[in-house]
């Protein structure tokens, strides 16, 4: 019998997947904060989140989606992970000299509820935008990556944030500031991308000429 061809995966995709990963899931840590600059107020996770789909972007047009897609995967079975390890650490009894149980219940507790809402407004948000930016790359023969990055991102973030706010923060604070949140967050990450776009198209031609990959999901 034959031998199966095997998808293989070059160092810097696994190094690029790697932090990924670590992005998610320190964003499903600290979204529990909210932070107030400007006059806008955001989640904590908003300093981290958006690389993820940055990252996203630079997997997508340099390897392509199924590739993408295995990233976002590779996120939520490390969340799940973590998060069982955490409801273990909570369920069990403390020594007399740990003082913190309520802390960690408050900053750790939630993640279950985080990550059901993560999981869901993740794995459709960056989906969307994975899928988003691999039909356009085709339609637009490889063109207008500026353009690309930017509605895909749009169209992704949008769907992220309707999802995942009222789902992991509805109940925890007022439906104002839930509301508020959700806009500023959208508002952050969008900006964030556009002021980080010229970037993001240096790093992909960057990995297309050291992968010499360029992948067009026809």
């Amino acid at each position: 019998m034959g031998k199966k061809n095997r998808v293989t995966y070059s160092g810097l995709y696994i190094i690029l997947v790697l932090i990924n990963v670590a992005c998610v899931l320190a964003s499903n840590i600290i979204v529990v904060k909210t932070l107030s600059i400007f006059g806008l107020v955001f989640a904590a996770s908003n300093l981290v989140y958006p690389v993820t789909y940055i990252i996203g972007d630079i997997l997508t047009e340099v390897y392509g989606y199924k590739k993408a897609k295995f990233s976002t995967w590779m996120s939520f079975l490390c969340n799940l992970i973590i998060v069982i390890f955490f409801a273990i650490t909570i369920a069990l009894p403390g020594s007399s000299e740990f003082q913190y149980q309520s802390d960690l219940v408050h900053i750790l507790g939630n993640t279950p509820r985080i990550l059901v809402a993560a999981f869901l407004a993740f794995s459709v948000g960056t989906l969307a935008n994975a899928l988003v930016l691999s039909k356009l790359k085709v339609v637009m023969k490889g063109k207008y990556l500026f353009f690309r990055t930017i509605f895909s991102t749009i169209v992704g973030e949008g769907l992220d944030c309707l999802i995942f706010f009222p789902l992991a923060m509805y109940g925890t604070i007022s439906n104002n500031a839930l509301i508020e949140v959700m806009i500023s967050s959208f508002i952050f990450k969008v900006v964030f991308e556009i002021v980080l776009t010229p970037l993001i198209i240096f790093i992909i031609k960057k990995v297309k000429d050291y992968e010499n990959l360029d992948t067009f999901d026809n």
